[in-house]
């Protein structure tokens, strides 16, 4: 007799319909005034729990003030980019991670709130 043992297991996999680009620009922060409020008034509380709800640690962006760029906020950027398909560049991530960081931020979070989508595992079977 002899046993077979699976050793794949399926793969979360992620597909978006929406559209490459970011849903909003870098500077429309009326969109969501109580967040941007949030994020101008209490700014490392504000990256912290929007570092959490990417499913980053949640002090990963304290890390950011030790550098000229902030290379946590580039890095979450990149990542939102890679997760929704959005296209991009790292100098334009650079840019806007350097010279508009809380807008930054506030950006990153409007895209999750717009796109919310979840993971579901594919090719699952249930015994």
């Amino acid at each position: 007799m002899s046993t077979k043992m699976v050793v794949k297991q399926p793969q979360p996999m992620m597909i978006s319909q929406e559209s490459n680009e970011w849903s909003s620009g870098i500077c429309d922060c009326c969109q969501d005034v109580p967040e941007c409020c949030f994020a101008f008034w209490c700014f490392p509380c504000f990256s912290c729990i929007t570092a959490k709800k990417h499913g980053e640690c949640l002090c990963l962006p304290l890390l950011d003030g030790f550098g000229l760029i902030p290379p946590i906020s580039m890095s979450m950027r990149v990542s939102m980019r890679q997760r929704y398909g959005i296209r991009g560049n790292m100098c334009r991530d650079c840019v806007y991670s350097f010279f508009c960081l809380p807008c930054s931020w506030c950006q990153m979070s409007r895209e999750m709130k717009t796109r919310q989508i979840p993971i579901v595992l594919v090719n699952a079977q249930y015994q």
